[in-house]
């Protein structure tokens, strides 16, 4: 494991790969194109339905109409109602990169509201969202719907194929590290968000994470 200071010298040393496509919200709540991004379940998971097999809602069609979850009695979160931020996880894979991060989305609504699911993933290209490549996401945990008071919390943490080595790095697998600014997180019936890390930018491998389900529990 390295400082933050050190894992960003190595991670904007990387250099993106690919030309994704799709966009997000900004990192300051403005809404943006979403990312398409493909998502598979977890071998160790159960399937969820509402686990994201399609690209998330387009933040340009507007917000998704609002439902009520039997379980909480909250009508579901839409785009405008979640501001999300991200950092890096304290429990983390040994390497140089970023390894882990944990995104935090908020409710700005004022009143209550639920989300439930797997986000979907897409690194942006040059921080761009419409040259996101979308990351190959495996689930992990069990999903439920979350209800997020007003001024709550929600949280999914995403580990991602680590860089190995010193100076640039390199991946395990041959592949070249990719490094992105920002991510465009999708949340399931809650539009796609731009987030950056606060401290660095991401780099992976292999253009694969591994996502936990959204949780009312902080992960570390």
């Amino acid at each position: 494991m390295v400082t933050a200071s050190a894992a960003t010298l190595l991670m904007t040393a990387c250099q993106p790969g690919g030309t994704p496509a799709g966009a997000g919200s900004s990192p300051s709540g403005a809404p943006v194109k979403p990312a398409a991004s493909t998502s598979t379940s977890g071998s160790t998971s159960p399937s969820t339905p509402s686990a994201p097999s399609t690209p998330a809602a387009s933040a340009t069609s507007g917000s998704p109409a609002h439902t009520t979850t039997p379980s909480t009695g909250a009508k579901a979160c839409g785009l405008p109602d979640l501001k999300a931020s991200m950092y890096q996880a304290a429990v983390r894979p040994d390497g140089t990169g970023t390894g882990a991060a944990i995104v935090e989305f908020t409710n700005v609504s004022g009143k209550a509201c639920t989300v439930q699911g797997y986000p979907t993933v897409a690194g942006a290209g040059n921080g761009s969202p419409e040259k996101n490549r979308p990351l190959k996401v495996t689930t992990t945990g069990g999903a439920s719907a979350v209800k997020v008071a007003a001024g709550g919390k929600a949280w999914t943490k995403l580990t991602f194929v680590q860089v190995q080595g010193e100076a640039d790095g390199y991946c395990k697998s041959g592949a070249t590290p990719a490094s992105y600014p920002t991510l465009v997180v999708g949340v399931p019936g809650a539009g796609a968000h731009q987030v950056a890390l606060t401290d660095g930018v991401i780099a992976e491998c292999d253009d694969k994470v591994t996502v936990t389900a959204l949780s009312a529990a902080k992960p570390s």
